[in-house]
């Protein structure tokens, strides 16, 4: 079944919905959510994106990254992406920042992906369930480790991550 995406226009007034491979292969506005999910002892929970997926696959990603469906919120497209990836319930969000607008071009796959993003903070110790066909694994990392990694192999962590990571300041 064909996924449809809300398109917008540059003063981010809806436009119509557009299956969303048309979307990434015109660069239409569309939003997204991205969730930072802590434990308790401060490691954040990051996926490992499934193999299948048409945008850098086989790479560690935000604990939820997820294209809003038509009319949702960002919150409410948060709390559903915790709970389809990583199965988790009752988390309560706060929103890290304002909306911003990010360009991804990525040529050879023919995709230009212009989103406009919310991220949300969130802290559970609730067991994770994966989403299988989504998610390959989970790893749990303190913020120093996943500091590390980024420097030593930025190619295993997908744009928006490294990007939004910078941008809050979790990687000062």
């Amino acid at each position: 079944m064909k996924e449809f995406l809300e398109t917008y226009n540059d003063r981010n007034q809806p436009t119509g919905l557009v299956a969303r491979d048309r979307v990434h292969q015109f660069g239409l506005w569309h939003r997204a959510v991205n969730v930072f999910l802590f434990r308790t002892d401060g490691r954040l929970i990051t996926q490992l994106r499934h193999a299948s997926k048409d945008v850098w696959p086989g790479t560690w990603d935000l604990s939820v990254s997820e294209h809003l469906t038509p009319g949702e919120s960002y919150l409410d497209g948060a709390v559903r992406g915790l709970n389809e990836e990583l199965g988790i319930k009752g988390v309560e969000l706060e929103p890290l920042g304002e909306e911003v607008r990010t360009m991804l071009e990525l040529p050879e796959l023919g995709i230009r992906d212009c989103e406009l993003q919310m991220c949300f903070r969130g802290i559970s110790d609730a067991e994770i369930v994966l989403q299988v066909d989504e998610v390959a694994e989970v790893r749990l990392i303190h913020l120093s480790e996943l500091r590390g990694a980024m420097c030593e192999s930025p190619g295993s962590f997908t744009p928006w991550f490294c990007d939004r990571a910078g941008e809050i300041g979790l990687l000062n």
